[in-house]
């Protein structure tokens, strides 16, 4: 649907566009578009602001089963004041099954893999199905992995989705302001089993 000129285009002519000018245009494109969450921190933002354009968009939340006491808070509170329209996915297994079989493997270890399949990929894939999305907003920041650094604001899903992160060039002290100038949530005591380092890709976006 979309070529890399046209993706090297809209990142030009946006690349100091508001994160509302991003996602205006991006909806523009398609309407047929989704917002992925995992409620980790500075994910209000998104989720506001997507929103504000669209109140009723599918916002997909893959929860892998082992979020911590205060991101389910949080998500629950967000979920509230934002009043969105969650579509939740969970693996085919319990957290609990899956603790007596393997834990949660190291990085280093072969189950890692197949762990990161289970609780991320697969059902990530599902979601991606069931909605068929040719529009997907994500908070991908410039400077959080290597990876994140070589995209932009508009880039392409392995699968051809269009992918849209309006806070791309955003610093944390930025978002905090939106956050406050909003009156957002944040939510620091987050955990991501699939990821042994905070610039580590899970395969999710790569």
């Amino acid at each position: 649907m979309f070529t890399e000129d046209q993706i090297q285009q809209l990142n030009k002519v946006l690349k100091n566009a508001t994160p509302a000018e991003i996602i205006k245009k991006a909806f523009e494109l398609s309407n047929k578009a989704v917002v992925t969450t995992n409620f980790r921190p500075y994910e209000a933002a998104i989720l506001h602001a997507v929103s504000a354009e669209v109140s009723d968009i599918p916002v997909v939340w893959c929860d892998t089963g082992y979020n911590t006491p205060n991101t389910y808070r949080h998500a629950e509170q967000v979920i509230k004041d934002l009043n969105l329209n969650v579509f939740l996915y969970v693996p085919k297994q319990t957290s609990a099954h899956r603790d007596v079989l393997m834990g949660i493997p190291s990085v280093d270890d072969p189950n890692h893999e197949l762990f990161t399949e289970q609780v991320k990929l697969e059902p990530f894939r599902r979601a991606m199905e069931a909605h068929k999305p040719k529009v997907w907003f994500t908070n991908l920041r410039k400077g959080q992995t290597a990876f994140r650094n070589s995209i932009d604001i508009f880039s392409l899903s392995a699968d051809g989705v269009l992918k849209v992160s309006p806070f791309y060039y955003w610093s944390d002290e930025k978002l905090d302001t939106y956050l406050q100038e909003n009156n957002l949530p944040n939510e620091f005591k987050y955990f991501d089993p699939t990821k042994a380092l905070a610039n580590r890709e899970c395969g999710l976006h790569a």
